[in-house]
Order: C-alpha cells, then structure tokens, then sequence
C-alpha cells in the first residue's frame, strides 16, 4: 500500500512541474499588451489598433473522421496604433492556433492559421479560438464549423 501511495506521489509531483517549462511560449508580457479602456467607460485620447477580419467563421463542409482540416483567418489592424496578438487558443485541444508574434502595424494585414484535428469527433462541430490582443476590447472571436462524417463499420 506504501509503494502504491509512494507511486501517486510522484506521478502527481511530476505532472504538476512538466507542463511548466514551456508554458509562457508564444505569449507576449503583459506590460507590452495595453488596452487603453478605464474602468469607468470614458473614452480616452489613446490611439487603439482594431482587429478586422475578412471572414471570422468558415464552415469546412464535410471531413471523414480522422482527417484535418487547415484554415488561414486573414485580417487588418484598421486602427491607429500596432496590434499586439498576446494569445490565442482553441476552443478545445482538437482546434490548434498559431498568431502572428510581431506587432502589425496600421493598415497591414497578418494571419491566423487554424488546424482542426477531428479524431475521434463525428456529427456537427462548431468550434472557436479566443484571440487576446490590445484591441477594445481585448477578446476577439473567429469560428470554424463542419461536419464529421464517422467511417460505416464493415
């Protein structure tokens, strides 16, 4: 019983330190991720950048389960001021984002590339990745939706 209590303890030790190693990767500091918003709902005199996307939801159709589907969300910083993207992240582990880490500048354009993993999903899906930037506000939103079709067992 020692040595079962004994093997828990370190199962759990090691999987509260193995996922700190590489948990700040793609993510800006704070300090250089501002959204100029108070509190108090006044507007202020700062310039903002603005994230606009050509299409923010895509419907990929039909995919057999098993397969992956990729979709690149282009958009334009349409405000005045560099957007910083500080994070993004699915909606689930099956939905992996990678952003821009350089800022993007006024009127340029950048990319989100999305890759949609549907093992072991089938039916409807509808999925989202949560992107934080210094935009007001902070939380911008693009969409992918589709069907998973299960292979017919044989």
């Amino acid at each position: 019983m020692k040595l079962f209590f004994k093997t828990v303890s370190i199962i759990f030790v090691l999987g509260l330190f193995s996922c700190g190693g590489d948990a700040d990767e793609g993510h800006l500091p704070a300090d250089l991720v501002r959204n100029p918003a108070t509190a108090s709902g006044q507007k202020t005199d700062e310039r903002v950048p603005k994230m606009v996307f050509e299409n923010p939801q895509q419907d990929f159709g039909s995919i057999v389960q098993g397969t992956s589907v990729t979709h690149i969300y282009k958009f334009t910083n349409k405000g005045d001021a560099d957007l910083i993207i500080s994070f993004a992240k699915g909606s689930c582990g099956c939905t992996i984002p990678s952003w821009p880490k350089r800022p993007i500048k006024p009127g340029q354009s950048g990319e989100i590339e999305v890759i949609f993993n549907s093992a072991g999903k089938k039916d409807a899906q509808n999925k989202k990745v949560y992107i934080t930037a210094n935009t007001s506000p902070s939380n911008n939103i693009i969409a992918l939706k589709g069907t998973v079709v299960a292979p017919e067992n044989k």
